[in-house]
């Protein structure tokens, strides 16, 4: 089969396309699946750079996401059959083989049934973002309805999932944006306060709009001065769940404090990457809620770059230069 193969850590020329052996099932309860399309994540591009996880096992095939259709199962395999069409986020961080390639495996209760009614294709964009914003906005933030929050970036990858799903839960939204184009997107995705972060101080406005309390939820997935400065954007008593690792200062902290903040993190490859099994099964399961989202047409996921696999580099090219609209997917037909 055709793979791209992440050869050593560096620039975006390690990428390699390679004809490998198809994977053989490593359980009686795994399945492999024919891919149709993997989408690409900016952790693939840090994982390439920087192989943090398993920098032992290179060459390795990064991507996360993945979807496609099931060509073989194992003999103890009860939840799928060959044929049916799945989605999913596994591999892709050096330990197993992730989706930038034509087959991939996986255990059967880290899969989900598709959306119905998106395509293959654009399935495979939705996993990671998704369970990223659902961790955050759900399960970090435990964002409630009526509740007003703050999303950066409104327009990329996770923001306008999150937007989405922020809007399903009955939040008033506040979103930030760098241009025209994405203030757009997000009007149409329900923005009830849009801020062009280029010209407008985000956390001035927030405070207008609110005000001058702040919104309960911070959704931060910018990190750096962002992240810092949105410490002021958050109500007394408010939360700031951040996709980034940013250092605090001590007058960070005591601001944190002053205003006792709750602080969260998400990082939603943790369960792989701790090999914890009954997490990657709740994420599967955040999976198949989000399917019915898409099937009630009250989540969607916007697709701006299609781009056939063996040009994994100028996906990661693209993600590396900012400012991206929506997800890139590599496609394997």
């Amino acid at each position: 089969m055709k793979a791209i193969l992440a050869t050593a850590a560096g620039g975006t020329d390690v990428l390699q396309l390679r004809d490998i052996p198809k994977p053989e099932l490593p359980s009686p309860h795994h399945l492999r699946v024919k891919l149709a399309a993997a989408g690409v994540n900016p952790v693939d591009t840090k994982l390439r750079a920087k192989p943090a996880y398993h920098p032992d096992k290179l060459p390795a095939i990064l991507g996360c996401d993945g979807a496609g259709v099931v060509e073989a199962v194992g003999d103890q395999v009860t939840r799928f059959k060959v044929g049916d069409e799945v989605y999913f986020c596994n591999g892709g961080i050096g330990d197993e083989p992730g989706n930038y390639a034509e087959y991939t495996t996986l255990h059967e209760e880290y899969c989900a049934a598709k959306p119905a009614n998106l395509s293959l294709q654009d399935s495979a964009a939705l996993p990671l973002v998704l369970i990223t914003a659902w961790e955050a906005l759900v399960e970090r933030a435990n964002l409630q309805k009526e509740q007003t929050i703050l999303i950066h970036a409104a327009a990329g990858g996770v923001g306008h999932v999150a937007l989405q799903l922020a809007h399903h839960l009955g939040a008033h939204l506040v979103v930030t944006v760098g241009d025209d184009r994405k203030a757009g997107l997000v009007h149409g995705l329900h923005a009830d306060k849009i801020i062009n972060y280029k010209e407008q101080d985000f956390v001035k406005e927030t405070l207008d709009c609110t005000e001058g309390k702040g919104v309960d939820v911070v959704f931060d997935t910018v990190g750096g001065e962002t992240y810092l400065r949105s410490l002021n954007a958050a109500r007394i008593g408010g939360k700031v769940v951040s996709l980034l690792a940013t250092p605090l200062a001590g007058a960070d902290v005591q601001l944190a404090r002053l205003r006792n903040l709750g602080l969260g993190f998400e990082l939603m490859l943790t369960p792989q990457v701790l090999n914890l099994h009954e997490e990657r099964v709740r994420q599967r399961k955040i999976l198949e809620e989000g399917a019915k989202l898409v099937e009630a047409r009250q989540l969607g996921v916007l697709v701006t770059h299609r781009l056939p696999l063996e040009q994994a580099a100028e996906a990661h090219r693209l993600i590396e230069a900012g400012g991206m609209i929506g997800k890139i997917i590599l496609t394997m037909d």
